[in-house]
């Protein structure tokens, strides 16, 4: 069976979940249709699992049939787990759908059990390496962004001192990055209260601080608005060192329209600034099964309809 007609008829199969009635189905089944093909007015990018029930569990099955429901992006966090041979195949689909390669996480770059606020050199070493790593992982996916995150808070150091251990070990991060073209984006998390990294001005602060175009700011809308709220004020103060945003729903992590997040009125404000970059879909899905992607698929299309 040709992709494009497996898309359609997926569309059509899981277009009772999204309506009360006969007649509501019937009208979203013909406009789910027509915009199967179209690209959406931003740039939002699949992580591997997300379609895997209509589009195969093969990743790069996924892919492809993620372009044929307008989708022109993917990220994969854990992409430098991957074997050398699945990441050029990857690359390589990317490539000749004209698709655009997301993060992926540095190896060990800053996690709970390596955090650069401490200053110790081992930590920063192995921060190092997972930067040389992510060149030679980024050649074969041909990716631009990189996420780091520092690691956690250290108590026994002033805030201060503590900010200059890792002003330092991302400037020498950068110096092997920049020659690369590759931008780390450093992402404030609400995934504890320990993490040394939380919000959009202390990430500012620092990206300032640092002082290289390989340096900027991962923008996720789930973790900011947990920890700050005021997300489109937060992200205009922000807006000259954000390179990257992620998407996620709250509570519960799942795709737009599921929480309390207007995510229409926050797409509608990126995209007048002019936001040409991509947004990670970084969420669950809040439904199983082949049912839930074609939710999750009404979402974006919703969400992204703010013209």
């Amino acid at each position: 069976m040709q992709r494009r007609k497996f898309v359609h008829q997926s569309l059509l199969a899981g277009a009772s979940v999204f309506a009360a009635s006969a007649v509501k189905a019937a009208n979203d089944e013909k406009d789910l249709s027509v915009n199967a093909d179209k690209p959406f007015n931003l740039n939002y990018a699949i992580h591997d699992g997300m379609f895997k029930n209509n589009g195969g569990k093969d990743f790069v099955d996924q892919i492809k049939y993620a372009y044929d429901l307008g989708f022109r992006s993917i990220e994969d966090n854990g992409m430098t787990g991957r074997s050398v041979e699945d990441q050029k195949k990857i690359g390589d689909t990317l490539t000749k759908l004209g698709m655009t390669m997301g993060v992926f996480v540095v190896d060990k770059g800053g996690n709970s059990a390596n955090s650069l606020s401490t200053g110790k050199a081992e930590y920063l070493e192995i921060f190092l390496k997972g930067c040389r790593q992510a060149v030679e992982v980024a050649k074969r996916v041909n990716a631009k962004w990189v996420t780091v995150v520092p690691g956690n808070f250290e108590r026994h150091l002033p805030i201060g001192i503590q900010t200059a251990n890792v002003v330092d070990a991302l400037r020498k991060g950068a110096a092997i990055l920049e020659p690369n073209n590759i931008v780390m984006v450093l992402e404030p998390l609400s995934d504890s209260p320990d993490l040394f990294l939380q919000t959009s001005d202390q990430t500012y602060e620092i990206c300032k601080a640092v002082n290289s175009p390989s340096c900027k700011i991962l923008f996720d809308m789930y973790h900011m608005q947990k920890n700050e709220g005021n997300m489109i004020h937060n992200i205009d103060l922000c807006w000259d060192e954000i390179a990257y945003f992620q998407i996620g729903d709250n509570p519960g992590r799942n795709e737009p329209t599921t929480g309390e997040v207007n995510y229409k009125n926050i797409f509608k404000h990126i995209y007048n600034k002019g936001y040409k970059g991509v947004l990670g879909m970084e969420h669950g899905n809040s439904q199983p099964g082949k049912e839930g992607e074609m939710a999750l698929l009404k979402a974006y299309r919703d969400s992204d309809s703010f013209m």
